[in-house]
């Protein structure tokens, strides 16, 4: 079996096509199920995110995988699999260990180094796991994937070589040459926001306008007990917002339109199937300002009609926009640190696969000698029917640990050339010199893959 990512992002596709092709939350769990589902696979995730859409499959043919989940995401998607395969992207065995692990890091992101990306993996994950679709494979090649992008933040400037999409929004927002924090304080300070949404996003422009200084904060939100949530933590002791005297309150979403009219920034990013804010009301509300408003719309599918970019008195920044100024976004030696990081990860993953390929052969010839050893030791026991405890016992222990001295060396051997790259023979040379089994290599096998957190040593 090897690895399969089929997949279309923000670096292959239109903000357009983006849109259409993004998965509902309820609808994943019914991807996972119809892939593994499919004859070619037999694990699957989904990385689905405002500007991406992956499926991640261990598949037994190349070409089949392929075509199979193209046809999976354009039925899920319900774009057309005509439409969808110029925007396609596939990477296959390292090359798709490569990819995860630099879209870990942020290095594939719309804005580089932002960290938002691993909670997205974590969740993906973690369904992956719920819906049993995550075998051996997956699991391990997504928490090296976690591992690896939580090192490149430690380990280098990453964070530096770009801002989070909610700060470079604010600073495309704030006007040319805006650039770090303290430029979108110097512009926010004092101003009127609503933020529509609750969630990670949402928060995240929340807790960045009010530590940018804003006067006052409306969150708009389907469950407004969830707003109220979020205005506590912004304004009370400690909060972003408390050394500021910031003003919030929450406010039902069907009141964000009413909100406009004292609004001077709106951050929009829920999960909404349809606009949230039609240009129509963006229009009312930009009428006769003497400043624009000023609208930042993080969701994907969006929330803030495309046709506001024409309104006079308003500007919008959306994920297409984004996408546009993130190319001339400055670029930091910390990138080039990454990369090498993501190399060198990638070579360890590969050779840890090659090793673990090899384990189930391992563990069939050490339970075959222990089968022997046990059948001797019956055998000595009928012919030496006399011997007390104690003898028996250093008889068996003798026996044991002749044979576990001489498996020694041949097995951490035949682990370490395993590792290496060509190194998969060694398990069929093994299998064929001690005429093990293949059922009980195939037992293991399928022991390793229903628990994958288990290991041999």
């Amino acid at each position: 079996m090897s690895l399969l990512v089929v997949g279309l992002s923000h670096r292959t596709a239109p903000v357009s096509v983006l849109e259409r092709a993004a998965l509902a939350p309820e609808g994943r769990g019914k991807l996972l199920q119809d892939t593994v589902s499919a004859e070619p696979a037999a694990e699957a995730a989904v990385l689905s995110t405002c500007n991406r859409i992956e499926l991640y499959a261990d598949v037994d043919k190349f070409h089949a995988g392929v075509a199979e989940l193209s046809t999976l995401l354009a039925q899920h998607s319900g774009v057309a699999l005509d439409e969808l395969t110029p925007y396609l992207y596939v990477h296959y065995e390292d090359r798709a260990v490569h990819h995860l692990l630099s879209v870990a890091c942020g290095l594939d992101s719309m804005v580089v180094g932002e960290g938002q990306i691993l909670g997205q993996i974590k969740d993906s994950l973690a369904l992956a796991q719920e819906q049993h679709t995550a075998g051996r494979l997956l699991n391990d090649l997504f928490q090296q994937a976690l591992r690896v992008g939580k090192r490149a933040h430690s380990e280098t400037g990453i964070d530096r070589a770009g801002q989070s999409l909610v700060t470079f929004g604010l600073e495309q927002l704030a006007g040319p040459g805006a650039a770090g924090e303290a430029a979108v304080a110097e512009w926010a300070a004092g101003r009127r926001a609503l933020v529509i949404g609750a969630g990670s996003m949402s928060s995240l422009a929340a807790a960045t306008l009010a530590r940018a200084g804003i006067a006052e904060l409306a969150i708009a939100n389907r469950t407004v007990e969830r707003a109220e949530r979020l205005a506590q933590i912004l304004t009370e002791a400690g909060g972003p917002g408390a050394e500021h005297g910031l003003t919030a309150r929450a406010v039902p979403v069907a009141e964000a339109e009413a909100e406009l009219a004292t609004a001077d920034v709106v951050v929009s990013c829920t999960g909404a199937t349809g606009l949230v804010l039609t240009a129509e009301a963006v229009g009312r509300a930009a009428a006769g300002r003497t400043t624009p408003l000023a609208l930042l719309d993080l969701a994907m599918p969006r929330d803030i009609d495309a046709a506001v970019h024409r309104i006079e008195g308003a500007h919008l920044v959306d994920i297409e926009s984004l996408a546009d100024a993130s190319a001339d976004a400055p670029m930091a030696n910390d990138v080039d640190k990454v990369r090498g990081i993501v190399s060198e990860e990638v070579a360890a993953f590969g050779a840890a696969q090659r090793a673990a390929h090899i384990t189930p052969t391992v563990v069939a010839l050490r339970t075959m000698a222990a089968d022997v050893v046990a059948a001797e030791l019956a055998r000595l026991d009928g012919r030496l029917p006399d011997m007390d405890d104690r003898q028996r016992s250093e008889v068996t222990q003798t026996v044991r640990r002749v044979v576990d001295k001489l498996l020694h060396a041949p097995t951490v051997r035949v682990k370490q050339l395993a590792s290496e790259p060509g190194g998969a023979g060694y398990a069929d040379a093994l299998r064929e010199l001690f005429d093990l089994d293949p059922q009980t290599v195939a037992a293991v096998s399928r022991a390793d893959t229903r628990n994958p957190g288990s290991g041999h040593d």
